[in-house]
């Protein structure tokens, strides 16, 4: 019989997450034996959690999601420049009892939008709203993109002020300055996006061919999908990011990369 690879996705709260349908759909369509398990741990507990997990010879690796992934770009191993400069990890893989940390949440995103959904950011002028770990923890794959702009829009302005100083070598970033600026991508990094009625008519401008994507996924539409599906029919949520980040976690475990389309028609069953 196949070794039985230990993996899990670590969070609090951690009940509904989708990575355990996720990775045991990759590993049976890929003929890997894994067993994948929340595990919900307080941020007290975090490090010792880590430590003991690893410290069975069959653990392949852990996803991390909030509150941990500052957290864990302290855990001890190789990181990558990515997760490095951003100082957060979602991806520890373990090699030969050595552990790798990375962040596969941008190329996630890019991923998903760019192959699934045909988006160009070649000289596309792009939206984020929101400045916190979501928006860091993709803005640094997007930089990397040919596009004209990048514009941060945030409650708190010193926050988005505190990216844009972040990531200008990289860019053409600025704040968003209340300007009828018409934008080919929007990107919702807020939670604002979740909970309560969204709209921002009045502050922005939009074409029917802009893309709107929330970072935030839910098997019911999201407040911030269903304002955008006012503006433009090319309206996404994050299940693709989610399920795209997942492949390449999966990619830095086994060294194989799943096929996402099943798991994606997996789930768009599961809205219905």
């Amino acid at each position: 019989m196949s070794k039985l690879y230990k993996l899990g996705v670590v969070g609090n709260p951690i009940e509904h997450s989708l990575s355990p349908f996720i990775h045991s759909r990759f590993a049976r369509n890929e003929n890997v034996n894994i067993e994948y398990l929340p595990y919900k741990v307080s941020e007290g507990d975090f490090n010792n959690f880590v430590k003991e997990f690893f410290q069975d010879p069959l653990s392949r690796g852990l996803n991390i999601t909030l509150p941990h992934k500052k957290s864990a770009a302290k855990i001890v191993g190789t990181i990558s420049n990515e997760a490095k400069f951003i100082n957060a990890v979602n991806t520890v893989a373990k090699e030969k009892k050595e552990l790798s940390l990375f962040s596969t949440d941008g190329i996630g995103f890019i991923s998903d939008i760019s192959s699934n959904n045909k988006f160009n950011f070649k000289g596309a002028n792009i939206l984020f709203i929101g400045a916190g770990a979501a928006a860091e923890s993709i803005l640094y794959k997007v930089a990397r993109e040919e596009v004209s702009k990048i514009s941060i829009m945030n409650r708190t302005q010193a926050n988005a002020e505190r990216l844009v100083r972040k990531f200008s070598n990289m860019t053409h970033i600025n704040t968003f300055q209340n300007l009828k600026d018409s934008y080919d991508l929007i990107i919702n990094c807020s939670s604002a996006g979740l909970t309560g009625e969204f709209d921002l008519t009045d502050k922005i401008s939009t074409q029917k061919d802009t893309y709107f994507y929330d970072l935030n996924y839910s098997l019911v539409e999201t407040p911030f999908c269903i304002w955008a599906r006012t503006q433009s029919d090319n309206v996404y949520d994050g299940m693709g990011m989610l399920v795209h980040q997942a492949a390449h976690s999966f990619n830095k475990w086994f060294k194989v990369f799943p096929d996402t389309d099943p798991v994606l028609k997996d789930l768009e069953k599961m809205r219905e």
